[in-house]
């Protein structure tokens, strides 16, 4: 009998641990950096391109850099900045990545600063979790779970 309860508390204590690490996979410390809110949107079965969002905060003393992002979901993936000049709105890649200035907030999202996926091997569906390396000028490299939601959706959090 006491097996069991010991047994029974075990796997309430995995579930609750387990679960409680997802909440947590939120938000990534990577240096000086915090990595939240990473999102990306369903895409159209026949969708070439997509883009992904995340909010970087700078907590450190000197400017950081996103240089580059690397997927396996698409043949090319880069950021881009999307900006409306004289009314006509251009998608540019960021040759030398983006500046995360020291003590600020950076968002990627929608209508600016972005990750790109160019060429992409099959349609993002909502509910899934995409893998994303995102490359630091000085930091380096960090694995960034990607929520994909639901087409057209707005920003990443879920509305209930």
């Amino acid at each position: 009998m006491e097996m069991m309860k010991t047994r029974a508390l075990l796997v309430a204590a995995a579930l609750v641990a387990f679960t409680g690490s997802a909440a947590l996979a939120e938000t990534i410390t990577h240096g000086s950096l915090s990595i939240k809110d990473a999102w990306s949107r369903a895409t159209p079965p026949k969708a070439k391109g997509a883009g992904a969002f995340v909010t970087i905060t700078n907590t450190g003393n000197e400017d950081a850099r996103l240089v580059s992002a690397a997927s396996s979901y698409a043949k090319r993936t880069e950021i881009h900045e999307m900006a409306v000049n004289d009314g006509v709105m251009k998608m540019r890649k960021m040759e030398n990545g983006v500046v995360i200035p020291a003590g600020e907030t950076l968002e990627l999202k929608p209508g600016s600063y972005h990750v790109m996926f160019m060429g992409l091997k099959q349609p993002f569906k909502m509910g899934e979790k995409l893998n994303v390396t995102l490359e630091f000028e000085k930091a380096g490299p960090v694995d960034v779970t990607f929520d994909v939601m639901k087409m057209g959706a707005k920003s990443g959090k879920m509305k209930h």
